[in-house]
């Protein structure tokens, strides 16, 4: 008697281990498909609408047209500045900037804001071109830098400003941004 209910216990476990083995194998399956799947899937970020399409950022890379938008939103923010407004600009700047190019691009501002501060000195930038590179991250934005002092225009000159930006899974962020140098000096110091 004894023998027998061991051998039905031992029976009714080794059926329990069959069926938990039996789920632990199709837990691992599913989990194993769910991770390829993750892996393998293009992820796409919907973006708020700042035009009137629809755009969205893949994982695929980023379009021409959706750098061209970066480049103009932050162009018109780092280049139209008045002092009265020198601390949100530099913040809001910095928001964009990537992680790795944040120091450097803070002491960049940092100079301009030191120079800038207790004048009346503000600017405002028009774009008149502008020319991206999806595969190489670089946009250039070119138009009018108009310097004022009051209200006064104390300037009014054609400028390029090259802007890189770098892609960290769907996010894009500025890297660097420096002004180029005007061809038509160079010409005129080559004569």
């Amino acid at each position: 008697m004894r023998d027998e209910f061991a051998y039905e216990e031992a029976q009714r476990h080794l059926k329990q281990r069959n069926r938990f083995a039996a789920l632990s194998a199709v837990l691992g399956l599913t989990s194993l498909l769910a991770v390829g799947a993750a892996a393998t899937r293009e992820e796409s970020l919907v973006l708020v609408p700042i035009t009137s399409e629809r755009l969205a950022l893949t994982s695929g890379g980023v379009e021409a047209h959706y750098l061209e938008l970066v480049t103009r939103d932050t162009a018109l923010m780092l280049l139209n500045r008045s002092p009265e407004s020198l601390d949100y600009w530099m913040e809001q700047i910095l928001k964009v900037a990537d992680p790795a190019s944040h120091g450097r691009l803070k002491a960049q501002l940092v100079a301009i804001v030191e120079e800038q501060r207790g004048s009346d000195v503000a600017q405002a930038f028009v774009i008149s071109k502008m020319m991206v590179d999806p595969e190489d991250l670089r946009s250039t934005a070119t138009g009018t830098l108009k310097t004022f002092v009051g209200a006064q225009v104390i300037a009014s000159q054609q400028r390029s400003f090259e802007f890189t930006w770098r892609r960290r899974g769907l996010s894009l962020a500025l890297a660097g941004f420096r002004q180029l140098p005007d061809p038509n000096q160079a010409q005129d110091q080559d004569q």
